[in-house]
């Protein structure tokens, strides 16, 4: 059976400037905002020799760059940079954050050298380079730009030695009147992880064309564990959930996405919310 996998293509070939409608009207308006891009390419060789393994960190970041409100803009740069880089780099401006990012990377990276050292006294250039050899790569995207709220997806793949690489989704959804990050409970009434968890149990058997029952013989771990796990983003169709490689599912299934449309949920949303003038409009 087939599993849902989805990817993201990000074009980073200039910044867009979105102008919000100035009606008056705030349904269904785009923000107001305006986003750069830029790209980090960096490699290391260990021991510093061009001949030996190496690891490469290549970056493609979009962040927001201007807003009316320049303190909530800060806020919102930093979400972008904790979802991209990790909470420790959010006193970094974007760009600063990226290459402090990269430094430590390497410098990670560089550990690895007194083993290889060893590895290449033990057995000379046998050593097998695919274990030494590092790649991280990684793009974020914007998915929804409109009534006060933010969404965007950060992509990861990465190869760190071992068996196979690893792919990571991270989603997060900001709200442009606080420039906070939205969270489950925010949209959610209360007692709502039961009933979501059944929701997205079957979105995710109707999607792979099979019973709930028959999830566990295609790949799938204990479906009765399968719970709201917070990696959420919003658009005007609905709220997609990723789970990652490992997280409820085998490895050969890959990440899994679901979108539950709007009008499945209502039921379980806030109706005072940031996102309710997207979902009961």
């Amino acid at each position: 059976m087939k599993a849902i996998f989805f990817r993201f293509f990000v074009l980073f070939c200039m910044a867009r400037v979105l102008i919000g409608c100035n009606t008056g009207i705030k349904n269904d308006s785009e923000n107001n905002i305006l986003f750069d891009s830029f790209f980090v390419d960096k490699a290391y060789h260990l021991l510093d020799v061009e001949t030996n393994p190496k690891c490469s960190l290549q970056i493609q970041f979009v962040y927001p760059k201007d807003y009316t409100n320049k303190d909530i803009l800060k806020l919102v740069q930093q979400q972008f940079i904790s979802g991209f880089l990790g909470d420790e780099y959010v006193s970094f401006a974007p760009k600063e954050a990226a290459e402090q990012y990269a430094l430590n990377f390497i410098a990670k990276y560089k550990e690895e050298e007194d083993n290889f050292k060893m590895e290449l006294e033990n057995h000379g250039h046998e050593t097998m380079e695919s274990w030494y050899s590092y790649n991280e790569t990684s793009n974020n995207q914007i998915v929804y730009n409109r009534n006060d709220v933010l969404s965007f997806v950060v992509y990861k793949d990465c190869y760190y030695g071992g068996a196979h690489g690893s792919h990571q989704y991270i989603n997060r959804v900001v709200d442009l009147k606080t420039g906070q990050q939205i969270m489950e409970n925010d949209i959610f009434v209360d007692d709502y992880p039961d009933d979501l968890a059944n929701i997205i149990v079957n979105g995710i058997a109707s999607a792979n064309q099979v019973e709930v029952t028959e999830l566990e013989n295609i790949g799938f771990f204990n479906v009765k564990e399968i719970y709201p796990n917070k990696n959420f983003y919003v658009d005007e169709t609905g709220i997609t959930y990723t789970f990652n490689e490992y997280e409820i599912a085998a490895y050969v299934v890959g990440p899994v996405s679901i979108t539950i449309p709007y009008d499945k949920i209502r039921y379980l949303l806030r109706q005072e919310s940031p996102v309710s003038s997207i979902a009961f409009r």
